[in-house]
């Protein structure tokens, strides 16, 4: 068979699914094969960023990698920023690059650069094709790294001379590993640290957000009654509902959660990444004593030098500490702070549920509607911008994986390309987009990919003509910002124009039924309401006042 026919059976062999992507003159022959498949659906996009971006929460939502695709030069530069998203974000993906003749990579050449070196700082490991014959190896190799932990992205590049090579090699079989888990001993000493605590906390990162770790987190709390705040990309690793859920941390600022780690004497760190949450913002003076639980051993860092570390699968660290629980019995805690920063959480989230507030919306107000529109299941996407510290702070979660926000990398666009995917993988629930104007222009293209596609998904614009977080930090440093306002479309034109169902809403009180009818209404939709961003500094200010003294006096 050719070797762009080997190829696709190899990703065949790996269960891919999915492919997003623009192709190119080089890869012509891969698509002619890929064309072929019964397996894998090739999903045209209208630019190679948002092909990155879906292949991103595909592998977010699934744990199992799907490949974004693109021609060589332009195209192959357009992936990065989405490519490093998902890196940073630790979600699998395959990278697949088309690339001149080998014959002409040595030298000047139309379109020709190093793309392989181009990818390696933004992905786990980058590569090209140069003989067929080991094709079958390169992706084998490529799809135990992007789902090895922590899980990433890995670019393959295939010459369009090597794909045309007839060769008779077959797939290789996967054959999976199972995970290591810590020694007895070190969980021990874990163990002993938790009987000796009266005060202990939980950080939850992002590798609690897989099923079966976030099973035996939430059996552990259970338990313990231990309170749990979670980083943005943590949400949903324990109910909302439940009395140990502190919500979340991760704002620049003080925050009420992080009282919490103010008064513990020991805090667990369980799957954390520092790319999130510098320990800088949390362990200031680098005095806690820290239990750091993961699938690889801490970054070394002068805030953040645990005293045990558990390192081996998240899951099964935390089996073998329920074990430990059920053999030696829980031991008694204090749980007054925890109850008292929770009340305290509650009464931030609650507080503008009732807004009647006309012309524009606060912050606050969409969320609470949303999080009662939404079921327990339904899946919110953030973009990046001042609502995504919104988003972290006043939208919480029943399930792991229902609110995803890219908090590694950080990249704008990445809501309505990720909306898509998350329709794909999940047909039957509702699919939340949030955006700032700024960033949803950013991919604006893709909304002609969602209407080709028929994606059942709502797209909500927080609408403010400014770059909203860099005007926020701005004021908030320097008492004033640099001009950062914009203009933006008609949005129903714009929706219009696409064939979307479009809606404009400036009015509190109608807010929860409009975002319910575009929920409900087939094919997509957007929703664009004015933002009421004076809670900004509002919200800095009521930070700026915290303090444990005054904690411990309420």
């Amino acid at each position: 068979m050719k070797a762009s026919d080997l190829f696709v059976k190899c990703l065949e062999a790996e269960g891919v699914e999915y492919i997003f992507g623009v192709p190119g003159e080089e890869n012509a022959d891969f698509m002619m094969s890929l064309e072929k498949s019964n397996q894998i659906r090739f999903v045209l996009t209208r630019h190679e960023q948002g092909a990155a971006f879906m292949a991103e929460i595909y592998g977010r939502l699934t744990g199992q990698v799907s490949g974004c695709l693109g021609t060589l030069g332009p195209g192959a530069t357009n992936l990065i920023t989405g490519v490093a998203d998902s890196n940073m974000d630790r979600a699998p993906m395959i990278v697949l690059t088309g690339q001149g003749s080998t014959d002409r990579l040595h030298k000047e050449s139309h379109q020709i650069m190093d793309v392989v070196d181009m990818f390696e700082p933004v992905t786990k490991w980058a590569t090209t094709v140069y003989n067929a014959e080991t094709i079958p190896e390169i992706v084998r190799k490529a799809v135990r790294i992007a789902r090895g932990e922590k899980p990433g992205a890995v670019h393959i590049e295939l010459p369009e001379d090597i794909a045309k090579h007839e060769i008779d090699a077959k797939p290789m079989k996967p054959r999976r590993y199972r995970r290591p888990a810590p020694d007895d001993k070190i969980i021990d000493r874990a163990f002993g640290l938790l009987q000796k605590a009266r005060r202990p906390v939980i950080i939850a990162g992002n590798g609690t957000i897989r099923r079966r770790a976030s099973k035996q987190l939430r059996r552990f709390c259970e338990q313990t009654g231990i309170g749990v705040m979670s980083t943005f990309m943590a949400k949903g690793a324990v109910d909302m509902d439940a009395d140990y859920c502190l919500y979340t941390i991760g704002l620049g600022a003080k925050d009420i959660p992080t009282l919490a780690i103010d008064s513990a004497d020991l805090v667990i760190t369980l799957g954390f990444d520092m790319v999130e949450y510098h320990p800088h913002l949390w362990n200031p003076a680098g005095d806690k004593l820290i239990v750091h639980a993961d699938f690889l051993p801490a970054e070394i860092d002068e805030e953040y030098h645990p005293e045990v570390e558990l390192v081996g699968d998240l899951a099964h660290t935390l089996w073998m500490l329920n074990e430990r629980l059920a053999e030696h019995g829980v031991p008694e805690f204090d749980t007054s702070v925890r109850d008292d920063v929770r009340r305290k959480m509650q009464a931030e989230l609650e507080v503008h549920a009732n807004d009647d507030q006309e012309g524009s919306i606060r912050p606050q107000k969409m969320l609470w509607d949303a999080r009662q529109v939404l079921g327990p299941e339904d899946i919110l996407l953030s973009d990046v911008g001042a609502h995504k510290m919104w988003i972290a702070r006043h939208f919480h979660c029943h399930e792991p994986n229902t609110c995803l926000i890219p908090n590694g990398f950080c990249s704008m666009g990445f809501a309505l390309p990720g909306a898509i995917a998350a329709n794909l993988v999940y047909p039957d629930r509702r699919v939340l987009g949030i955006a700032g104007d700024a960033g949803f222009l950013m991919n604006v293209q893709e909304m002609e990919t969602a209407k080709r596609l028929g994606s059942h998904i709502t797209m909500l614009v927080w609408e403010d003509q400014e770059y909203g977080l860099i005007a926020w930090k701005q004021e908030n440093e320097f008492g004033r910002h640099t001009d950062l306002s914009f203009g933006n479309p008609d949005w129903l034109q714009l929706a219009s124009a696409f064939g979307w169902n479009g809606h404009f809403i400036d009015s509190s009180t109608a807010f929860a039924d409009t975002l319910r009818q575009a929920l409900d209404e087939p094919g997509p939709s957007l929703v664009v309401a004015p933002v009421d961003y004076r809670e900004n500094l509002l919200l800095n200010e009521r930070l700026g006042e915290l303090t444990q003294p005054s904690l411990a006096a309420s």
